[in-house]
């Protein structure tokens, strides 16, 4: 028989059980961290009607949609989370209390082009608020005390997360009579930290803005100090402008509520360069990232949008989320050896039996497994040397000797695979 080559396709994530592992419990962390903050679980279809799921995209987003015809159906797989919140708080809008908080924990596909740490099949990790014709600004404020309590509980040491507002910018283009650019200017400063300051201001000169506007642009992004310093500085540039106004009262109140949250004031800041490229964003947004490693880029990020479902109903339903991208974020910091594999068993105990009587090995294997210990019997007619060999390979903590002297005295032996100490309980 013609044997296969086992492999897995370019841009698909699979782990040994003890990376499996980490990866899981980083998960974990997330859902409990956006739990703790009353979000709800929400888990929606891989696999999407693609007239649904493609309402709203366009370009570059469309060509990378994994496409296909099953029958008569004309079906595409979820390139984001965003898209399939948008289809059902549509569709379930009379079932859902408002503001409506959600978090999904789910894997998307694009078929983006192969390259080192981009992944075609990949986790999201996201949260969203959504309200039903408003939604307060306080909301925005609360999305940083999430990542910020995540982040410290996934022990990621030194980071920052960057807020901004989107109508300050184009409040502040349109000031410059550069309204009709705006979007394409929006696009070429969220790469200022990629491309450096000299190439955004050639893609500026590309677009024929003449030299004043552009020193004009570059000095507003660089206004430097403090959050306070910063908001005093936007103020003083006294631009008469309503959407740069209310950008500016957004992101003060953004400031002041964060505070109230207790978010140490090392771990944010006002930056004036983020502008999430998408135009989907409409005020406050943000960016995290690890101070002593920028090159990783931004690790969660997000913003506020005027209406969600615009694309499915009427009803104006305003949100504001952010989104973890954790298969890059897990393949990053794996391959930089800044997170350590702990484990490559889940179990706390491996029990080897040396004897027939079954009954009483799986006895005291409920007995642990009811006092909420996780427990693996050795099954295989190996050597007892074998057997602990097993478990040293999977560093499982504890071996349960059992032979016909422990079920004659209803006891067994518990051994600490560590120290070597053991004992008959």
């Amino acid at each position: 028989m013609n044997k296969t080559e086992p492999r897995t396709l370019p841009g698909f994530m699979e782990l040994l059980p003890q990376e499996q592992i980490l990866m899981n419990q980083m998960k974990d962390t997330i859902r409990k961290n956006y739990e703790k903050f009353g979000f709800l679980p929400l888990d929606t279809p891989i696999i999407e009607d693609s007239k649904v799921l493609l309402a709203k995209a366009g370009g570059e987003t469309e060509k990378q949609i994994y496409r296909f015809n099953k029958g008569d159906n004309d079906l595409s797989l979820r390139f984001d989370l965003t898209v399939p919140l948008a289809k059902y708080v549509a569709k379930n809008y009379g079932e859902l209390a408002f503001p409506f908080r959600r978090y999904q924990i789910g894997k998307v596909y694009r078929g983006e082009r192969q390259q080192k740490g981009r992944f075609r099949e990949f986790y999201q990790c996201d949260i969203d608020i959504i309200g039903d014709g408003t939604l307060s600004i306080i909301n925005d404020a609360e999305l940083p005390n999430v990542i910020y309590n995540t982040f410290k509980e996934l022990g990621f040491g030194k980071f920052t997360i960057c807020i901004n507002n989107r109508k300050i910018l184009n409040g502040f283009f349109e000031y410059l009579a550069l309204e009709d650019l705006s979007a394409d200017i929006l696009r070429i400063i969220d790469k200022i930290e990629k491309i450096g300051k000299e190439n955004v201001i050639k893609e500026l000169q590309d677009l024929k803005i003449d030299l004043e506007k552009i020193n004009q642009i570059i000095s507003f992004l660089e206004i430097k100090g403090s959050t306070d310093e910063k908001l005093q500085a936007l103020k003083d540039l006294k631009i008469s402008n309503e959407k740069f106004e209310k950008g500016l009262q957004e992101l003060e109140d953004v400031v002041k509520y964060i505070r109230l949250f207790e978010v140490p004031e090392e771990n944010f800041k006002i930056d004036l360069t983020i502008a999430r490229g998408l135009d989907y964003y409409t005020g406050t947004v943000y960016e995290t990232f690890l101070d002593d490693y920028k090159s990783l880029g931004s690790i969660c990020s997000g913003g506020r949008y005027e209406n969600l479902a615009e694309y499915y109903t009427d009803k104006k339903l305003p949100g504001v989320g952010i989104s973890i991208g954790l298969t890059r974020l897990f393949y990053q910091l794996n391959e930089m050896k800044l997170i350590q594999t702990e484990k490559k068993s889940i179990a706390d105990i491996l029990i080897i039996s040396m004897t027939e009587d079954f009954e009483y090995v799986a006895k005291i294997a409920n007995k642990f497994r009811n006092e909420g210990k996780k427990v693996q019997i050795y099954f295989e007619d190996k050597k007892v040397k074998a057997q602990f060999k097993y478990a040293d390979k999977l560093q499982i903590p504890y071996t349960v000797i059992i032979g016909e002297d422990e079920v004659k005295a209803k006891t067994y032996t518990i051994k600490n695979m560590k120290t070597g100490e053991q004992e008959m309980v």
